[in-house]
């Protein structure tokens, strides 16, 4: 069967991965706004007996390997581990896209064009002249609507028939004389003159690249070249000549009949991204997202914690049928068991809700605004204004928002991102947050207790957000000194979410793979609650010694030796810091259920819980040292055990110090 290799590759909110997907039938997130996709994936499909291996590529803008997006893209054509180029461009910004088929054409010589989202060019009143345009470019056309899977046999056919051409040689101008005294120099089959450019104007990636690959042999000649070139932005020229030559191409070819739609849009954008009203819209958001969430978490987490409760005698029955000690039913049972169905029926059903909400809003094309709203406040702490987009992602899970920093180019300000992600409480704390909200500040009775709840929640987010500011600026001006970099941050069309793929990637790409991790955790959990719960010195159990040890560190904070030890054992999963505390207070060898939040009250209640103990609860819950699957993201992603150990330290100091003082407050 015949092979055929494609490079797919994009400018951001293209709906590149989306024809990946469609063909490949795979689920890579196409989110709604740039930077989502820093590497590229792999996928393959078979059409009319041939098998075609697909590469999706980061969404880039151009090849110039400037960014990091664009190193991964430019490096994969430049090195030609394929057989055919497929760029695929916006039907309503095609300027754009155009500009980068010239751009691969200098470097590949099979280059296949793609016109997607053409649904959304004819919403929008723009009429393209296809004819024309393929004329124009001399190059393979096909016309897609990958949201409808429309084009998309079309376009394989195209790829299979796909003849390679020369290189696309643009004149230069003025920079033509010294392009060729570079070329002297250069050794190769590929296109010398894309590879002169690269070193004219100093491209330090290139350059390095072309030596360790014997391409590039620099000397007297390119010496003079650039002394030539001195006073001359070759950049500049560069850009320059580009832009002329897609006007060229684009001449006639794009008609605008309807204007309404792009003015609708901007009028919107006006309000979503106004200095008065951006921040408060956000807040909004969120409110609406965790209301939605309490609300309709509720029911399903009974439903499977009752389930799975209703498991434990025959799990131990059969245990007890097969002859294995009571002691190690005791453990598989009531540690391990228990921790995991208390993981599972706690985290799933919010995340169930939260996350295809939450994803709706990126899809959507609102999430791209929020971060635009932050960015001039994270320029002002010296960081990225990508960061907004990550500490977003660490709404959901912040081991999520960790490897969501990959899409910062910057070292120093990736790890600050990195190390601030916590501070934003992720869905694994929310259900705790909400009880103690409910029971101390909202009221068991009352009917809005829901709205309540997620306003006063809210209002604790933001609180995590300016806490995240505070923290960004301290370590720009510290430990990761440095100036904010410049980063385009693009406001992408509003689009309409495929519902149902919405909520599919949702439960399988975001709360199923979190809860799976967090599962992993929990049997350990178990096992580490079980020992101290029932191995006992002397007369006492383990857990009484360590609750009487933490006692005088908890009332400092405000707190008691319980919620301490909670917040410890809760390592693993935020989850079940509350189960272990109800162990704790009512001294029992296994996690404890409650009948529902006012009998969870009365506990607190009889153990002299006040709101103090509540408020001084909540900053420890939110600002307390990543959970183990977080803090494991985090080694991965900074190889550091030094930056690792930072993100321990920074939120539990964070979290401590405003206990201590909200405690000396009171």
């Amino acid at each position: 069967m015949q092979t055929i290799k494609v490079a797919l590759i994009g400018t951001p909110n293209v709906g590149k991965s989306t024809i990946y997907n469609a063909l490949t039938k795979n689920d890579v997130h196409t989110g709604n706004w740039a930077g989502k996709t820093v590497e590229f994936t792999k996928g393959d499909c078979v059409f009319e007996n041939v098998k075609y291996e697909f590469y999706d590529l980061p969404g880039t803008y151009s090849l110039l390997a400037k960014t990091k997006e664009e190193v991964v893209a430019t490096d994969f054509i430049f090195d030609e581990h394929f057989d055919v180029a497929v760029v695929v461009c916006d039907a309503t910004s095609l300027d754009k896209g155009i500009n980068l088929v010239l751009q691969t054409e200098e470097i590949c010589k099979n280059v296949v064009v793609v016109i997607n989202l053409i649904d959304e060019a004819l919403k929008k009143g723009i009429e393209i002249n296809y004819e024309l345009l393929q004329k124009n470019l001399d190059l393979p056309l096909v016309k897609t609507s990958a949201k409808e899977k429309e084009g998309l046999e079309e376009l394989l056919r195209v790829i299979k028939k796909a003849q390679p051409k020369d290189f696309l040689k643009l004149d230069y101008g003025i920079l033509e004389p010294q392009i060729k005294l570079v070329q002297e120099e250069i050794a190769t089959t590929k296109n010398k003159k894309w590879l002169a450019l690269r070193v004219l104007e100093n491209n330090e990636h290139y350059i390095n690249k072309f030596r360790e690959n014997n391409l590039i042999n620099l000397g007297n000649k390119t010496k003079k070249a650039k002394e030539n070139l001195e006073n001359i932005d070759v950049s500049l020229e560069i850009v320059i000549k580009m832009s002329k030559e897609v006007k060229l191409k684009l001449k006639n070819v794009v008609t605008y009949k309807d204007i309404n739609y792009e003015q609708k849009a901007l009028k919107v954008d006006k309000i979503l991204t106004s200095k008065i009203w951006g921040i408060p819209i956000m807040l909004l958001f969120l409110f609406g997202i965790f209301y939605l969430t309490i609300k309709g978490a509720n029911a399903p987490s009974n439903l499977l914690f009752n389930f799975f409760q209703s498991l434990e005698e025959p799990l131990s029955n059969i245990l007890n049928l097969i002859k294995i000690p009571k002691v190690i039913i005791d453990l598989l049972v009531n540690g391990i068991y228990k921790t995991l169905y208390w993981v599972v029926s706690v985290m799933l059903p919010p995340m169930l809700i939260f996350f295809p909400l939450f994803t709706f809003l990126e899809d959507l094309g609102v999430l791209p605004r929020i971060a635009f709203n932050m960015d001039k406040a994270f320029s002002k702490c010296d960081a990225c204004g990508k960061q907004a987009l990550t500490m977003c992602m660490g709404v959901g899970c912040n081991a999520v928002g960790v490897t969501g920093a990959r899409i910062i180019d910057s070292k120093r300000e990736r790890l600050i991102a990195i190390l601030t992600n916590v501070f934003v409480p992720c869905n694994g704390k929310f259900p705790t947050l909400i009880a103690i909200i409910t029971m101390f500040f909202v009221g068991l009775t009352n009917k809005f207790s829901s709205a309540l709840c997620a306003l006063i929640l809210t209002m604790f987010i933001f609180l995590g957000i300016v806490i995240t500011f505070l923290v960004s600026f301290i370590l720009s001006k510290t430990i990761l000194k440095g100036k904010a970099s410049s980063f385009t941050l693009e406001l992408p069309s509003y689009r309409k979410p495929n519902i149902w793929e919405t909520i599919k990637y949702s439960v399988k790409n975001r709360a199923i793979f979190v809860l799976g991790r967090a599962v992993k955790v929990a049997i350990f959990a178990g096992l580490i609650i079980w020992i101290v719960a029932n191995v006992k010195i002397g007369n006492k159990a383990i857990l009484i010694y360590l609750i009487k040890f933490l006692e005088p560190f908890g009332h400092i904070l405000g707190v008691d030796g319980v919620v301490l030890l909670g917040l410890i054992l809760g390592f693993p999963a935020n989850e079940i810091v509350v189960p272990v505390m109800l162990m704790g207070y009512l001294k029992t060898g296994a996690l404890t259920d409650f009948a529902n939040v006012g009998a969870l009250k009365e506990i607190l209640l009889l153990n002299n819980w006040t709101i103090k103990t509540a408020i001084c609860f909540i900053i420890l819950m939110m600002f307390h040292e990543p959970c183990s699957t977080t803090l494991l993201t985090i080694k991965k992603e900074t190889k550091s055990n030094f930056y690792t150990f930072l993100a321990f330290i920074i939120p539990l100091g964070v979290g401590m110090g405003l206990a201590l003082l909200i405690n000396l407050i009171f």
